[in-house]
């Protein structure tokens, strides 16, 4: 026979995973009697928890929002989940950082230990801005412990990575073996960065394409990230740089308010230039991309600076008329 304790934490995880519940049901997944269930419900809603009663034969019971936060109760895999979330809340410019780092502490505190050692693994790294990606694909959080675990042990990474476009041969592509350093994650994809023994250099894969490998391999010895910062050398990676700012940056004169550039900008700067109009100053990997980025506010625009963006945009104005079908 369970305790009144142990009966109460199993109603209230029930009516936390299902909207409606029959007084019947719920007496008969308790192994109780219906009144029992009523006094059982009365004890959770003095201990804060708002649950609604619909009277009838189809009557039932329903956990409703209340005006305070009640205890929770949560499985495995939400737990490691809000775990996840929360060391990436750094990054989503709510000013919430210092929250979800109090937030997480209390959850490791009273967390049991075997997800205290699967979070403990879990170290991530949260980047606010991924430049000039798709839609993230598909993460199995299973994956994502697997190469945390993977990097917290130091042991070689096995795993097969999928092309971006599939192909006949795919089959017969060998496994990656590379040192694993860190996850990092940015706006909503994650990467593994770590060092490619087959290429002798360092690498961002994509988690979404990772099928890791059993057995790892040997232990190493882990190598510092160039310049001894992650954030700065993923960052600098993605921008195609040996440092964290773009190769090619330029400034232009638009004829549009600061307000309908500023939340467009991206890492770009924007001061205002006269009534309705403003200065961007903004980079990226080529001038031809820098130059069609500027393209995408569609409003009449002066090139500042430097030479090399004017010759971007006649580039790029001659490539559209050849793609328009229209004469030189």
């Amino acid at each position: 026979m369970t305790t009144p304790t142990s009966r109460l934490l199993k109603l209230l995880s029930l009516l936390q995973t299902h909207r409606d519940w029959p007084g019947s049901v719920l007496a008969e997944r308790l192994e109780v009697s219906a009144r029992t269930v009523r006094r059982d419900v009365e004890r959770l809603r003095e201990m804060g928890y708002t649950i609604d009663a619909t009277m009838g034969s189809d009557g039932g019971y329903r956990l409703a929002a209340g005006s305070d936060l009640p205890p929770m109760l949560f499985d495995d895999d939400q737990t490691v989940a809000i775990a996840v979330a929360l060391q990436a809340a750094t990054v989503v410019g709510a000013e919430i950082g210092e929250g979800a780092i109090r937030a997480l502490a209390t959850m490791r505190q009273v967390m049991p230990s075997r997800l205290r050692r699967r979070l403990d693994a879990l170290e991530v790294t949260a980047i606010r801005q991924r430049p000039g990606v798709g839609a993230p694909g598909e993460i199995s959080i299973e994956v994502l412990l697997s190469l945390a675990t993977t990097i917290r042990a130091r042991e070689v990474l096995r795993f097969d990575y999928a092309p971006r476009v599939a192909s006949a041969d795919d089959s017969f592509l060998p496994p990656r073996r590379v040192e694993p350093h860190h996850l990092v994650t940015a706006q909503g994809r994650w990467y593994l960065l770590a060092w490619d023994l087959e290429r002798d250099d360092w690498r961002t894969f994509s988690v979404d394409r990772i099928a890791p490998r059993t057995p790892t391999g040997s232990r190493f010895t882990p190598r510092e990230a160039p310049g001894g910062d992650v954030h700065e050398f993923v960052l600098a990676h993605f921008k195609g740089s040996d440092v964290n700012q773009w190769p090619y940056r330029g400034t232009v004169i638009l004829d549009l308010p600061v307000e309908e550039v500023l939340p467009f900008a991206g890492d770009g700067a924007v001061r205002a230039y006269g009534e309705g109009r403003c200065v961007l100053e903004s980079g990226s990997w080529s001038w031809g991309a820098l130059a069609a980025s500027f393209g995408r506010f569609e409003a009449p625009m002066e090139v500042l600076h430097p030479p090399e963006l004017a010759e971007a945009f006649a580039t790029l104005a001659n490539r559209y008329r050849d793609a328009a079908g229209t004469p030189r």
